[in-house]
């Protein structure tokens, strides 16, 4: 059986479906989707922490479905910029259990990512799967995936009424 680890970049998803679809993503049914037939060896949602309640019970819909859920403190500087986000971490454990499987699901359409897929797929000879809005995706980050698979209606909540 086919050994699969994911990673979602929770901030990216959510502000990339929710601009283009203006609804969210199912968490459900993309868990449903990357695990058929296979064995989930590593699941992590990287999201970043601001302490409220509907963070909190959305972490823990995560955790319920089988993801590891890793929380960054929201950083907001003095000049009314904001810091919070996962690259380095998710590059991290991407190279750590990427490694040792045989697919790497990874959902974010950051650009910045491409140079990771690349090194699995060289030095480890790891299958990388990218999800991602097509319109909001990097095409450096589709096209150095193995497959690249456009997050739409079936992976949203409630399907956009009007598609761009």
């Amino acid at each position: 059986m086919e050994t699969v680890v994911l990673l979602v970049d929770v901030q990216n998803i959510y502000y990339t479906t929710r601009s283009f679809y203006q609804c969210n993503f199912d968490y459900n049914a993309f868990w449903a989707e990357v695990t058929q037939g296979r064995k989930v060896s590593k699941a992590i949602a990287y999201a970043i922490d601001r302490g409220d309640e509907k963070q909190r019970q959305f972490q823990r819909i995560l955790r319920a479905i089988g993801f590891e859920v890793k929380l960054k403190p929201f950083i907001q500087r003095s000049d009314g910029s904001a810091k919070g986000d996962w690259d380095v971490g998710i590059t991290l454990d991407a190279i750590e259990y990427g490694a040792q499987a045989d697919r790497l699901v990874l959902a974010s359409g950051d650009g910045d990512f491409d140079l990771l897929v690349k090194k699995l797929q060289d030095r480890f000879e790891t299958q990388v799967d990218v999800f991602g809005v097509p319109a909001l995706t990097a095409s450096s980050l589709m096209d150095a995936a193995t497959n690249f698979v456009p997050i739409d209606e079936k992976l949203l909540l409630s399907p956009a009424l009007r598609q761009r």
